[in-house]
């Protein structure tokens, strides 16, 4: 139908090995090992996840455990029990309590005009 929103989803029992692209929003429940590239998506990695790979989209949700650098164009959120392992580059990071990181943060401003 017109005007749903496209969301694919990864279950619990899913095991990924290598790289997975596209453009629509992704929820990851399983597993993943390799590299997920997000043009124009949102990725969530789910509670039950567990994600050894890079990942690169709009934005990004992090519920579980992430080893892996993260880059969004947008925001990066870490939710309370989720832990990340590597570095993150975003125009926004929000970190909630009892969310573990390790790793550098880099924030990038986006379509901002630069004062003269």
């Amino acid at each position: 139908m017109a005007g749903e929103a496209v969301l694919a989803h990864l279950g619990k029992s899913i095991v990924i090995r290598g790289e997975v692209r596209g453009s629509e929003d992704l929820i990851i429940e399983g597993r993943v090992e390799g590299t997920v590239a997000l043009s124009n998506g949102r990725l969530t990695i789910g509670p039950s996840a567990n994600v050894q790979a890079d990942l690169s989209a709009r934005d990004v949700l992090v519920l579980g455990a992430v080893q892996g650098n993260i880059s969004a164009i947008g925001r990066v959120e870490l939710r309370a029990g989720s832990e990340v392992i590597g570095d993150i580059h975003s125009a926004r990071l929000s970190v909630e309590d009892n969310a573990v990181f390790r790793g550098k943060v880099e924030l990038a401003m986006t379509g901002r005009a630069e004062n003269s």
